[in-house]
């Protein structure tokens, strides 16, 4: 008889990689599916931010509790993956940056995180690399990263010690519905499983088109671009009001500088093209921001695609219409939150109540009452 798995994940990034986790660490069968190796798609080419200070109000519980998770990474997902805690620094050069500042701090504040406004000189004294023409900047003692390309390495080995069947190198071409269970089909094999999690990333709109389900997902094609090693010149994370940048040194000397700067792609090439005056300008506002970068040179720079939903909010639950299928992906700040939000996912498919609310995508659907068409 055809073994049939309890769940199978479609998507090996820190979504789906941690929704299998968690659900073979409860006890189910688990097969895990993706097209290249783990964690080597959005979740290997950000920036590794783990920040409050570019996560969106309503998602700031959920990226604390994640903070929190990457900070323990160690002893719930077993292996380093390179976790830096450090302050975090969004700076403001202007009145009109400063206004932006104060508004978004304010309401992030309210909504959990520990943010304060500081005076330039205050930020100066907390970060010494910084340029004298900062007039405010929003303080956050927890902020951090970690290294994005450690990532699949820690997941790797934490999937395999729980059991998790693990498919790289192995696209999911298309999902069917027979009786009670889900048929998926690779190009050597059709695998049956009881249940389903969507959590391809910017795949996840044509992977849900498999079930039916109808939902647009925006994908950006983030610039990003990497220093050789250098002495120390900054220990914070530092962003720009704007959001337009987005800066940190690794304990080895490289300085990663993004900032959402896009450049030339889309869901079926990927990251084709970058876009040189914008990477001119993403490096000349980090120079502005830490000024001893102007000595540094640039070793690499390339383009990461991100998902994002029409609401900007994440696409975190079940799928309507369709009894045992779940999908998880299109977090805003995906690698700060994603893995908070996958392991509440694991914890419903558990049979568990989730600690706090999903992000169902019904309210993106056409109708309220819309439904897949199997």
């Amino acid at each position: 008889m055809t073994h049939i798995y309890d769940l199978g994940v479609i998507g090996g990034g820190v979504h789906g990689a941690t929704v299998a986790l968690f659900a073979a660490r409860g006890g189910m069968d688990v097969a895990l599916f993706d097209r290249g190796p783990l964690c080597r798609e959005a979740s290997g080419v950000n920036a590794g931010t783990l920040t409050m200070q570019m996560t969106r109000v309503a998602l700031i519980p959920y990226a604390l509790k994640a903070h929190a998770m990457w900070a323990s990474a160690r002893e719930w997902l077993g292996h380093d993956v390179g976790v830096v805690v450090c302050d975090g620094l969004s700076i403001a050069f202007t009145e009109g940056e400063a206004e932006i500042l104060s508004f978004r701090a304010g309401k992030r504040r309210e909504a959990g995180a520990p943010i304060e406004l500081v005076t330039g000189a205050r930020a100066k004294a907390i970060e010494p690399g910084l340029s004298n023409d900062i007039l405010l900047a929003g303080y956050c003692r927890i902020d951090g990263f970690a290294n994005a390309y450690l990532t699949g390495l820690a997941y790797r080995n934490a999937l395999l010690q729980a059991g998790v069947h693990l498919n790289e190198g192995t696209p999911v071409l298309g999902v069917e519905r027979e009786n009670d269970y889900f048929a998926l089909r690779t190009r050597t094999r059709t695998v049956r499983v009881r249940r389903i999690v969507l959590a391809g990333g910017v795949w996840i709109e044509p992977m849900l088109a498999w079930l039916g389900v109808r939902l647009p997902i925006r994908t950006l094609v983030n610039q990003l671009a990497v220093t050789e090693r250098i002495a120390p010149v900054m220990r914070t994370v530092v962003g720009i009001a704007s959001g337009l940048l987005s800066l940190k040194q690794y304990p080895h000397g490289t300085v990663v500088i993004g900032g959402g700067w896009q450049g030339i792609g889309d869901r079926d090439r990927g990251g084709v093209e970058l876009v040189p005056d914008r990477l001119v300008g993403n490096v000349r506002l980090a120079c502005h921001a830490i000024p001893a970068l102007r000595g540094a040179r640039l070793a690499r720079a390339w383009a990461g695609l991100e998902a994002e939903t029409s609401d900007a909010l994440p696409a975190v639950g079940p799928i309507p219409g369709v009894p045992n299928a779940y999908v998880c992906g299109s977090v805003h700040s995906g690698y700060t939150s994603g893995p908070y939000f996958a392991r509440l996912l694991a914890d419903l498919i558990l049979g568990h109540e989730p600690e706090m609310p999903l992000f169902p995508i019904d309210r993106m659907l056409a109708s309220p009452n819309a439904t897949a068409t199997v």
